[in-house]
């Protein structure tokens, strides 16, 4: 067996005397043998090592500490107002019945024999909700024609009664409170005996039909 190393020295140097950066020699080893050492240092004609200096890192600033602010409901209310002041509330109900009085002016002008406009009470706001539910529940439909309900319209007006009813409890005068009273159990009578008739038909198919 043979003593020499299994392997070859590439040697690509050019000798020119104006050639300072000229590479080192490669070594290429075999597979077999690979050097237990690496090469001597290249000559001053080789790659040069450059010792890195250390950087110092920089810090980063530290943001700086505060003590948080507690903002109180009252405290926030008062920063951002949530809606119109009393006196511009004050001022815009008083511009709104003077521009009132002033379309009745008119009107008793263009018809001198029309009675005077009725005032608006409780008893309207229950009345306009009561023929609002009815209508939407199919009442009213012309002779012949087939009615059109509006179910849910209709159940939201029936529950804006009964919220109308859970507010103003304590605030009303007997005769109010009764007609509203009234009011609500008619309407919910009706509504239970249209749901009941709108239960007992068959349902009709889906819209495009079936998918499967």
């Amino acid at each position: 067996m043979s003593d020499t190393p299994k392997f070859t020295v590439v040697d690509r140097r050019k000798f020119r005397a104006d050639d300072d950066a000229a590479p080192a020699a490669e070594i290429a080893a075999t597979p077999e043998q690979k050097p237990a050492t690496p090469p001597a240092a290249a000559s001053s004609s080789g790659p040069r090592l450059v010792e890195r200096i250390p950087q110092t890192p920089v810090k980063a600033e530290e943001p700086v500490d505060s003590d948080p602010v507690l903002v109180t409901p009252e405290a926030e209310e008062e920063q951002s107002p949530l809606g119109p002041t009393e006196e511009e509330i004050s001022q815009l109900k008083d511009d709104y019945s003077r521009a009132a009085d002033r379309i009745d002016d008119l009107i008793r002008a263009q018809n001198p024999g029309a009675p005077a406009p009725e005032k608006i009470g409780f008893e309207h706001l229950v009345q306009q909700l009561y023929l609002s539910a009815l209508m939407q529940m199919g009442a009213g439909t012309p002779e012949g024609q087939r009615p059109r309900v509006d179910i849910l319209g209709a159940r939201q007006t029936i529950d804006l009664l009964g919220v109308l009813e859970s507010k103003c409890k304590g605030n009303l005068t007997a005769e109010e409170a009764r007609s509203l009273e009234v009011v609500l159990f008619e309407l919910r009578a009706t509504f239970l005996e249209l749901t009941r008739m709108i239960s007992a038909q068959p349902l009709p198919p889906p819209p495009g039909g079936v998918k499967r």
